[in-house]
């Protein structure tokens, strides 16, 4: 709405001071010409803005000039939440919302402290996804997540690793973890996580449902991640490493090789120490290992160890032949 983008570009020019009609255009996302017209409208409305000419030009507030047009909407409340993660705000719709709500809340603030929130976001940024892997497409991100605000039930065609399914869910929750998104959802009168970008189709429905009372998605968060964890983790390996896989161990492995550490033996002579470590079942965890490569031995339990021994005896026979390309 017009009307919001005139606050926007009013509250920009009262909390940075003066702005080019490029820098207006890139922030509010419109073109150098809907600018102008806005300016112009601002000053018809009676707002003291003035036009500085030359290369160093711009638009600034006349000195001393400050609105207190600064109080939120329910969107923009709800759109703080997501201050520290404008990447996910904007997948959910709300990025516009979001800048409108942080402008509002810099022009409240006393000119020290507006300063200070400008330095924490010049200086701090999250970026939520993990490296070297894409975002997941969240095609249907939008209409789950107004299933969510309005409890909607939504009809779904989703697709799992042993087939396709089609279902109705009551969503609960939306949960972005390591730059995936999930949704958490009654189905079936049981409380399940959805992975979004495995959705094939969203229909949001005009049914609305009741929430369970005292429904906790934090709680229900942490105990799902607990469960997930446990039965993931259905073995433990026992190894000897190396001083370079003691490095390798907590990048690789995160928590899981940070905690084996903890309790390594003492090192030999040749500075290799034991550690045990929680692995997923034996057709995982031979992949999982051999991320060490030579840098680790598989001592034990002897089923994984005879599997790590089978794989390496095929890989070894691949490459004993290795044709010169140069012949």
């Amino acid at each position: 709405m017009r009307a919001d983008r005139l606050l926007a570009l009013l509250l920009l020019l009262q909390n940075r001071g003066r702005m080019t009609a490029a820098e207006l255009a890139a922030e509010l996302e419109v073109s150098v010409r809907t600018i102008y017209r806005d300016i112009e409208a601002l000053g018809a409305s009676g707002v003291p803005v003035r036009t500085e000419r030359g290369p160093d030009g711009g638009y600034r507030l006349m000195d001393g000039y400050r609105t207190r047009l600064t109080g939120l909407t329910g969107a923009e409340a709800d759109a703080l939440f997501f201050a520290g993660a404008p990447g996910p705000a904007r997948d959910l719709g709300l990025g516009a919302v979001l800048a409108t709500a942080q402008l509002k809340v810099q022009a409240a603030l006393p000119v020290e402290l507006a300063e200070r929130t400008r330095r924490i976001q010049d200086r701090f940024h999250l970026d939520a996804p993990a490296w070297f892997r894409d975002a997941d497409p969240v095609a249907h991100l939008a209409p789950v997540a107004r299933a969510v605000w309005e409890q909607r039930v939504v009809r779904t065609h989703y697709r799992r690793w042993r087939g396709e399914v089609h279902r109705e869910l009551r969503p609960l929750g939306i949960v972005l973890k390591g730059g995936i998104w999930y949704v958490v959802a009654l189905a079936d009168e049981a409380v399940r996580t959805y992975r979004i970008a495995r959705f094939q189709a969203v229909e949001l429905t005009d049914e609305a449902f009741e929430r369970p009372a005292g429904f906790d998605l934090a709680a229900y968060w942490a105990e799902s991640s607990r469960r997930l964890a446990a039965a993931l983790h259905q073995d433990t390996a026992h190894l000897r490493i190396s001083p370079q896989a003691r490095r390798l161990l907590p990048m690789l492995y995160g928590a899981v090789g940070r905690r084996a550490l903890e309790g390594a033996g003492e090192p030999d002579a040749d500075g290799w120490t034991e550690v045990t470590m929680p692995v997923e079942g034996p057709a995982v965890a031979v992949g999982d290992l051999l991320r060490l490569g030579a840098e680790a031995e598989v001592l034990g339990p002897p089923a994984l160890r005879r599997a790590v021994a089978e794989t390496v005896a095929v890989l070894a026979g691949r490459y004993a032949t290795v044709d010169d390309p140069s012949e």
